[in-house]
């Protein structure tokens, strides 16, 4: 009687196991799904001269109209619209992993700049932003006695 109890018990705890596993692959699958539809924040680097900060951000396959660039004197804020660019009712994706819609980068900066003398071009998929800066370091030598 113990031993039937036993492997009842073991049973429901193998069932609940194999349960669990199922809804723990059907989760991971959601929210791969999800993530997927997300566009990526935009990835850049920060360079630092001694007269201005640069920002090199790529965004492959956005429009240069479709780029907004929002600047205070210590922040900058960089909006891209990623449209999709074939719109197919009944498109049958063997696989979709490249992102469309809204991607945005802030970035506190580490100097304070002068807005009004900023410029933005874009080529070949690198936004690239230049931003004078307020206070230019100056360097001094010294001479060593």
């Amino acid at each position: 009687m113990l031993e039937k109890r036993r492997l009842m018990a073991e049973k429901m705890i193998e069932d609940m196991i194999k349960n669990m596993r199922e809804m723990q692959k059907e989760f991971e699958k959601k929210i791969s799904e999800y993530t997927e539809a997300l566009p990526e924040k935009p990835t850049l680097d920060l360079i630092e001269t001694d007269e201005k900060l640069i920002i090199k951000t790529d965004l492959p396959g956005v429009k240069k109209e479709d780029i907004n660039i929002e600047l205070t004197e210590d922040s900058i804020t960089i909006t891209a619209d990623f449209k999709e660019e074939i719109e197919v009712e009944e498109a049958n994706y063997v696989k979709k992993e490249r992102r469309y819609g809204e991607a945005r980068r802030e970035l506190k900066l580490p100097a304070k700049i002068k807005v009004d003398e900023a410029k933005a071009t874009f080529e070949d998929g690198v936004l690239t932003v230049e931003l004078p800066k307020v206070e230019v370091k100056k360097k001094h030598t010294l001479k060593v006695e």
